[in-house]
């Protein structure tokens, strides 16, 4: 039964109905970073990359109750980034779908034309790579996971990511010396 005091802050919250997880927001601040450089990684547009970060956190919120260890939402949150993203460049959100193009970004004043054209060709060789060697990777060398957190990210065993590292390793070895 709702307490008299619940119900005031109830009427006096802008958010009612919504449920703010004290360890979402600390989630948030921990990972927000992290996560839209991993979508931003799988996306041209950055507004695109934040937008699916944020209904990552939404997710997240919602089904809280369904992870029983604090330390898997930061993977449970990879994950859903992840999925996002692919299902983003596959057939688009709709939410998504329906805005202008954004912009480009402007380069920074550090990026120079010789990196932006070597990075450019190290994201087109990823691309290229299968998916689940791509996402191992990105996973691996982007976001500095180690091997438990990846195969915990995207429910593979150990042996899996390490044998989808070795060969997106071999890939772009291949497709980057080819190149030059």
């Amino acid at each position: 039964m709702e307490t008299l005091a619940e119900r005031r802050m109830a009427a006096t919250d802008p958010g009612v109905g919504a449920r703010t997880d004290p360890d979402v927001v600390a989630l948030f601040a921990q990972e927000a970073a992290s996560l839209t450089r991993l979508a931003r990684f799988y996306l041209d547009d950055r507004t695109a990359a934040e937008d699916l970060v944020q209904e990552a956190f939404i997710r997240l919120s919602r089904n809280a109750g369904r992870i029983r260890h604090g330390g898997s939402a930061a993977a449970y949150l990879r994950s859903i980034v992840i999925n996002l993203a692919r299902d983003h460049n596959r057939r688009g959100l709709v939410s998504l779908r329906h805005r202008p193009p954004a912009l480009p970004d402007a380069p920074s004043a550090e990026e120079d034309a010789a990196t932006r054209a070597e990075r450019q060709e190290v994201i087109d060789a990823l691309r290229d790579l299968p998916r689940r060697q791509r996402d191992c990777v990105t996973l691996r060398y982007y976001l500095d996971l180690g091997i438990p957190d990846i195969a915990e990210t995207l429910g593979l065993s150990h042996n899996t990511v390490k044998t989808h590292l070795q060969r997106g390793l071999a890939g772009l070895a291949q497709t980057l010396e080819g190149s030059r």
